[in-house]
């Protein structure tokens, strides 16, 4: 075996090589603990972090090689700030840009400077307070994002709150492991770190341009290949590739791995990017929040339990005060100021990031030496553990605070009344809230003539309500003296558009209260707020998930010719039952099934398109009936309907046929009305690509005698179906490059492209071969046989 590596030699010897334990007792016991911790209700990131404590040095002791570990949570870090690079949002950052601007740094430069204040009491020098600061300042994006997605709670105010912050602190990071270094090395003075800074903000303007000029022609390449492998490994050439450069310049990792991550979102195939990557970020984080747990020393905790007890409350209160201070400023609801406080009073992942950078340069949290790290972990860790009970008392406290508003607002002295109430309307609607839904509706009422009273905290929204001639009340619809103003006591209906579910259903409670014999209408998102919409008085709720399947369902009825009455009758049963027979409610009836006859499944209706051979011919020389037995019923032409229409009438583009006939007679037929290119396009998307397929070409696969594929020799010269993706040009869809099946000659677009048409009709038809019909490629490919040919 000369030459062969020494780990492959013990595989092949039947050794298992020296680390194999280690990585086996970290998948295996990480596994377990975060499944069980998830049985007790605990995030992943929990389980992992206690399956470090366990498998540690301080615990059982399984983990003797720790190097490796740590190597790997180094690979961790570095993908986790690549992915959170891939996944920041331009569009994102400005629509919430006061919350991160404002609210996020004010909260990291508050807790920085009390840090060092509260040090500074003790004899600590400034560098230490600061990096102490930094510390503190940081919370966990991982655990905090997952635990508002599990309540529904990212879009609430307090969830846009905390998303602002989390998001400053993620870009305070980058900087942050900038200026730790510097702080503990020997020349660390303010100009050598601004001059650091200023570096690094010219590499981040070389990367983004970079990013915008060359990396989305790299990966359009690289796609091209229609290779996972190929393009998986191109991604972390990308993310690994620019970490090292940037280190070179005198960077870090981790603002490589970032920068990198931007690269890459620059470019259209970021999505695709992130979920290639996605599955070994995941892998190697669990192995970096293991390693963090394998920090903590069970010993140590219980021997300073007074000390860790301490700065665990300490942590709590710095964070609490000046996150809620942060917020406050915004001028938010003291209860939502509450609620985000005492979510992000934990410390977060990138602190064990920034503490192992200080550590190697010498700066100790709090200045307390050894027994400082070890308590800074020993806090971090268990608050993280703590964070779910933490979010839950600031629910609680929210909710209290709202009470007592509540109950001031109702026994306190009236305040000023706004300009224009509407106490004495009646019989009129309360659109609550004017977002984008809200003004539609607002359009409609207004057209149709329904009286109905605007209510809206926006002053931009409530300006734009007024410019448009529609009665409006500035005030907050959760408030019970805004509903008084605006006539809740004799409204006919309120209808709450566009607000998030959280304060929704506040809006609907309170609003139920004061006028229970009014309908109350509430429209959102998902099915999994319903139930919670309805127990605090919503009379229906308009779901936008289950709307569309009944939309669709009603389509689907109409295209067997089920009479229209009955399908309202259908419609109007669903939606009376809050769509139960859609979600499968156990106490819900079940949608009664159909009487479907010959007409039912022999008709089809046909748009004549432009460009397809139909368009321009008679209807004698189309010659339905005789040539495939397929009968004309109707044809319809802007507005008018033929019965009976003339065989010389011409057929034009966007006239409409219902035609009956057998399956096969359509299928025999549609080469009439496939048209042969199309100019939709989907508004806000990139067109389809375009590219001259040639449709008299006959296109063979040469075959392949080295190829293990039984399917070759049915392959044969086949034309092709259309001058692109036939799916994508009836939709208006884009595709990366094109396939052509070797059976049918059906044009499908390849699996890098977002549609993947050419799978779908492999797995629809069964037919094994395609080849590649971009220019200068000639090969082809097994479905079957999973061979290239």
């Amino acid at each position: 075996m000369t030459g062969t590596p020494l780990a492959l030699s013990l595989v092949l010897a039947g050794e298992a090589p020296h680390f194999f334990a280690e990585i086996a007792a970290v998948l295996v016991v990480g596994a377990a603990i975060a499944y069980v911790g998830f049985r007790f209700g605990l995030v992943p990131i929990v389980g992992f972090l206690l399956a470090g404590v366990v498998i540690g040095p301080n615990g059982l002791g399984l983990i003797q090689d720790r190097a490796l570990v740590d190597a790997a949570a180094e690979v961790g870090v570095i993908l986790l700030l690549f992915t959170i690079g891939i996944e920041f949002s331009i569009e994102k950052l400005t629509r919430i840009k006061k919350l991160i601007f404002v609210g996020g740094g004010l909260q990291v430069v508050l807790a920085s400077l009390v840090s060092i204040a509260l040090l500074a009491a003790f004899g600590v020098g400034w560098k230490v307070g600061l990096y102490t600061g930094f510390l503190l300042a940081l919370s966990s994006t991982a655990i905090v994002l997952k635990l508002l997605a599990d309540r529904n709670e990212t879009s609430s105010e307090h969830g846009q709150a905390t998303l602002g912050i989390l998001i400053f602190q993620d870009l305070a990071v980058v900087a942050m492991v900038l200026v730790v270094p510097m702080m503990g090395g020997a020349g660390g003075s303010a100009l050598d770190i601004g001059w650091a800074l200023a570096k690094a903000g010219l590499i981040i303007v070389a990367v983004l341009l970079f990013a915008r000029r060359v990396m989305p022609k790299i990966l359009e390449a690289v796609a091209r290949t229609c290779s996972p492998e190929i393009f998986l490994l191109t991604i972390i050439a990308v993310c690994f590739g620019t970490a090292y450069l940037t280190s070179l310049a005198g960077v870090s990792l981790s603002l490589g791995a970032f920068l990198a991550g931007l690269v890459v979102s620059e470019s259209p195939f970021s999505e695709h990017a992130l979920g290639e990557i996605l599955p070994l970020q995941i892998l190697f984080s669990a192995t970096f929040f293991i390693s963090v747990g394998m920090l903590l020393d069970i010993r140590f905790v219980f021997a300073n339990l007074p000390l860790v007890l301490g700065v665990i409350g300490l942590v709590v209160v710095i964070k609490a005060v000046t996150t809620g201070v942060a917020v406050a400023v915004l001028r938010v609801r003291p209860a939502v100021t509450a609620a985000t406080a005492l979510m992000l009073a934990q410390v977060g992942e990138f602190s064990f990031v920034l503490e192992r950078v200080g550590r190697e340069v010498g700066l100790v949290p709090g200045g307390l030496a050894d027994s400082g790290s070890q308590a800074f972990i020993a806090a971090t860790v268990l608050l993280m553990v703590a964070t779910p009970a933490l979010a839950a008392a600031g629910g609680k406290l929210a909710n209290r605070i709202e009470e007592r508003a509540d109950a001031a607002e109702r026994d306190g002295p009236t305040p000023d009344q706004p300009e224009h109430t509407f106490e004495h309307e009646q019989n009129h609607v309360i659109v609550a809230g004017f977002g984008r839904a809200a003004r539609r509706l607002s359009r409609a009422l207004d057209a149709a003539g329904i009286p109905f009273v605007v209510t809206t905290l926006s002053p931009g929204g409530a300006a734009e309500a007024e410019q448009a001639g529609y009665r409006v009340l500035r005030g907050d619809s959760s408030r019970q003296r805004t509903l008084q103003l605006a006539g809740i006591l004799n409204a006919k209906q309120l209808v709450i558009a566009d607000d998030d579910p959280a304060m929704s259903e506040r809006i609907a409670a309170v609003a139920r209260t004061l006028n229970p014999t009014m309908k109350l209408i509430v429209r959102t998102r998902y099915e999994s707020e319903v139930e919670s919409l309805h127990e605090v008085g919503s009379d229906r709720v308009i779901t936008e998930e289950l709307e569309s399947i009944l939309q669709v369902f009603a389509e689907t009825l109409r295209t067997y010719r089920i009479a229209p009455a009955e399908i309202e009758v259908r419609e109007a049963a669903v939606r009376q039952g809050d769509y139960a027979g859609l979600r499968g409610a156990a106490e819900s009836p079940s949608i009664e099934a159909c009487h479907l006859d010959g007409d039912c499944l022999d008709s089809r209706t046909v748009t004549v398109r432009a460009g397809s051979p139909a368009t321009g011919m008679s209807l004698a020389d189309l010659d339905l009936s005789h040539r495939y037995g397929i009968v004309i019923d109707e044809l319809h032409r802007n507005g008018s309907i033929w019965k009976n229409p003339p065989p010389d009438l011409a057929l034009a583009a966007g006239d409409v046929l219902e035609l009956r006939g057998a399956a096969t007679a359509f299928a025999d037929v549609a080469p009439l009305f496939r048209p042969a290119q199309t100019d939709v396009a989907v508004p806000s998307e990139p067109s389809p690509r375009r590219r001259e397929v040639d449709m008299e070409a006959a296109i063979e696969l040469k075959k392949n005698p080295q190829a293990t594929c039984s399917h070759q020799d049915g392959t044969r010269a086949v034309t092709p179906s259309a001058n692109g993706c036939e799916e994508c040009l009836r939709t208006g869809s884009r595709w990366v490059h094109l396939r052509i099946c070797m059976t049918c000659g059906h044009v499908g677009c390849c699996d890098s492209s977002a549609n993947r048409h050419a799978t779908a009709h492999f797995q629809a038809t069964g037919h094994p071969i395609v080849r590649s019909l971009e220019r200068g490629e000639s090969w082809g490919w097994c479905y079957e046989d999973k061979v290239t040919l």
